[in-house]
């Protein structure tokens, strides 16, 4: 079938497997969710994210549906959520969310892949001074939309910086960002304003960045793919300079 053929496998290959990998994460974020304020995503500003993010992934609704059930057993165990911090090779910074059942199994998992590429795992909370925690959330913008106005009207809410960015496909997506803190008072005033959220996140931001010669490049990439197909991490972040 060709050369074409192979190349366009792979590459649904890898869509799926992402596509699993963030049904995985997201399911995570929903039990977490209910454990912590109920099934009810009309009280529950948890859960409310976590569905957003499920719809902007399209996650079926069944699998949605089938996540808060299981929450909603007591005898189900909650999620641990805890940070790992370190170096990878040529000092670049990496910072790893994880959600787990057995932190055993986690920290011998994320220290095995530092260890494997030559990285470094470090003590929590070593990496402080490097990121910082963001409020950020995704939209399309509509046509009709006033992105500037938008911003203006944004500021009492937490907002500190919207911008326009374009996502896999090309297509322009809207981010506004904001402070950690008013993550609650932001989200609230991007659905009072009737603007459907792709996605409501807090991220963290590299606040300097670390230069890596380009053949270099290829060995941080390898400890941050092994760490983002491990089931128990949520999010990888680094300082690498893009």
């Amino acid at each position: 079938m060709g050369r074409a053929f192979e190349f366009r496998k792979e590459r649904k290959f890898k869509r799926w497997a992402k596509m699993a990998v963030q049904f995985t994460r997201i399911g995570k974020d929903i039990v977490m969710a209910v454990k912590d304020a109920g099934p009810h995503p009309e009280t529950n500003s948890r859960l409310r994210t976590a569905m957003q993010n499920a719809k902007a992934v399209n996650m079926p609704k069944d699998r949605v549906e089938a996540a808060i059930k299981r929450a909603s057993d007591k005898s189900m165990a909650n999620y641990e959520e805890i940070i790992y911090e370190g170096y990878a090779p040529h000092g670049v910074a990496i910072l790893i969310e994880t959600a787990t059942d057995n932190t055993n199994r986690t920290v011998a998992n994320v220290r095995s892949y530092f260890n494997k590429t030559d990285g470094s795992l470090g003590k929590t909370g070593s990496l402080d001074f490097i990121f910082n925690r963001k409020s950020i959330f995704r939209f399309v913008p509509a046509e009709n939309l006033d992105l500037e106005e938008l911003e203006f009207e944004l500021i009492d809410a937490g907002l500190e910086e919207l911008y326009v960015e374009a996502d896999e496909e090309g297509n322009d997506i809207a981010v506004a960002q904001g402070t950690f803190e008013n993550f609650g008072p932001l989200q609230k005033a991007l659905e009072e304003k009737g603007i459907e959220l792709k996605s409501s996140k807090l991220e963290r931001i590299a606040l300097s960045h670390h230069e890596v010669s380009e053949e270099h490049v290829a060995d941080v990439l390898k400890l941050i793919d092994k760490l983002e197909e491990d089931d128990d991490v949520q999010a990888v972040y680094h300082n690498m300079a893009e």
